[in-house]
């Protein structure tokens, strides 16, 4: 019995022995491979809103070390209820290892709660200069916290049935004179010619600040040399025409209405109760496709208006789409591999939306407009103008971020609401912002 047993497991121990030789006599031996780590990323993006699946997909395939968990944080695409979903995650330690923030204002505040790592080691590391790189900065206190990925640049919106009903042809230029006086001429008994959204809350702050945002340079509360901006007359015209706009041609939405109603500007727009609208590249997913939105009507984009007519171009305000890691991941390395891929030949390969990387070539930027305009299903969108408005307009000189800007927006909305209500003097409100900007300069 014992013979028969060893008859059995002798053949098996040669084997065994002969393919240890085989491999130890074999060159090339394989090396172990990493062990692969998760990566939990936490976005208001959707599959239908950003592709995820042909993304990660994408990444996987070249960093099989890495998986990355998408955890889309709002149905809707909502930003902030996916930032109070971000929040509280993180107050109640849940393991994160990618967060994604839709704006500058709402990453900076998460720097300010000690919420993200810094990644200064990873760009030396890697040998770049950020600027050279981005469209966007994210640079804070003078560490970088993110890298950005979709780009937002702002444009307006034209119902084109109202436009041809006035008399007035598509601006492929104008300023904000004009802008003026094609809300005028739009508005009716029925509707607005025009409409902002904001400020409000300190949210949306550009519409407090409209005129400031068309400079190529200084475009905010606070020069580049760090001292007070709001003595640029470009200021006190953007607080006078949002007066004159609201009270004597009575051609914007009311400011009363946005802000106790909660308004939903797409409501607004795609049920023409207003005109035009200065909104973004946020929309170019939105138009034409939506079921809750159908597009009854012939629609145009233009530039945001100029200063200057006699400017190269239309600046705007860009902003954009900011992922950084969690402060306290356990995998900030693979974490970093991510973002940065993602911020460059991430939206590359999603193909649908505007990058913030300056290395995208002409070719890639022509292919990303068609792909956009290729995705518009509705013979009713003025294509031509949707191409020009995105190359015409100009981004501003790239601007660090700073911690308490969130504290002077939201002080400088409480201010204009007093102003715009009619509650105190264009120059009484002009003082008060000029002191509550100053004050936050001196004690930074």
């Amino acid at each position: 019995m014992k013979r028969s047993i060893w008859m059995l497991v002798i053949p098996f121990l040669l084997i065994g022995i002969l393919s240890a030789c085989g491999l130890n006599g074999n060159k090339e031996v394989s090396q172990p491979l990493k062990e692969r780590v998760t990566i939990k990323l936490h976005t208001h993006g959707t599959e239908d809103g950003y592709a995820w699946k042909k993304i990660i997909n994408a990444f996987e395939k070249e960093h099989k070390h890495i998986r990355i968990e998408v955890n889309s944080l709002s149905e809707i695409q909502d930003a902030q209820e996916a930032l109070q979903k971000i929040d509280l995650a993180a107050a109640s330690g849940e393991e994160m290892d990618v967060l994604m923030f839709t704006n500058t204002t709402d990453y900076t505040q998460r720097i300010k709660l000690d919420m993200l790592e810094p990644i200064d080691r990873f760009i030396e590391e890697e040998g770049f200069t950020f600027d050279e790189e981005y469209k966007v900065n994210t640079q804070m206190d003078g560490h970088y916290y993110g890298l950005p990925g979709k780009l937002f640049t702002w444009y307006v919106l034209i119902n084109k049935d109202h436009l041809q009903e006035a008399g007035l042809k598509v601006p492929k230029s104008w300023t904000w004179e004009e802008y003026m006086e094609y809300a005028k001429q739009m508005t009716t008994e029925e509707r607005f010619g025009t409409y902002f959204h904001g400020p409000f809350d300190g949210a949306w702050i550009e519409f407090l600040k409209l005129r400031l945002v068309s400079k190529e340079t200084n475009a905010g509360f606070i020069k580049s040399d760090g001292t007070s901006n709001l003595d640029d007359p470009m200021y006190r015209k953007s607080l006078e025409m949002r007066l004159k706009m609201e009270k004597e041609d009575q051609s914007v939405f009311p400011y009363l209405a946005m802000i106790s109603e909660k308004t939903n500007y797409r409501d607004l727009f795609f049920n023409q109760q207003i005109s035009m609208m200065i909104t973004g590249t946020w929309m170019n997913s939105e138009i034409g496709k939506s079921e809750h939105f159908p597009l009854d009507f012939e629609l145009a984009f233009a530039p945001l208006p100029q200063n200057d007519i006699d400017q190269e171009g239309a600046y705007a305000p860009i902003d954009g789409d900011i992922l950084s890691i969690a402060l306290h991941s356990k995998h900030k390395k693979e974490a970093y591999e991510f973002i940065r891929w993602y911020s460059t030949k991430g939206l590359l390969i999603q193909g649908t939306e505007m990058s913030a990387w300056k290395q995208v070539s002409g070719d890639q930027m022509n292919e990303l407009i068609d792909n956009v305009i290729s995705k518009i299903p509705s013979e009713k969108v003025d294509k031509e103008s949707f191409t020009h408005t995105l190359q015409y307009t100009l981004p501003p000189v790239l601007e660090e971020q700073l911690v308490h800007m969130y504290d002077i927006n939201r002080e400088l909305t409480s201010e204009f609401e007093k102003f715009i209500l009619e509650k105190q003097s264009l120059n009484q409100t002009l003082e008060n912002s000029q002191k509550i900007v100053q004050e936050k300069i001196d004690q930074n």
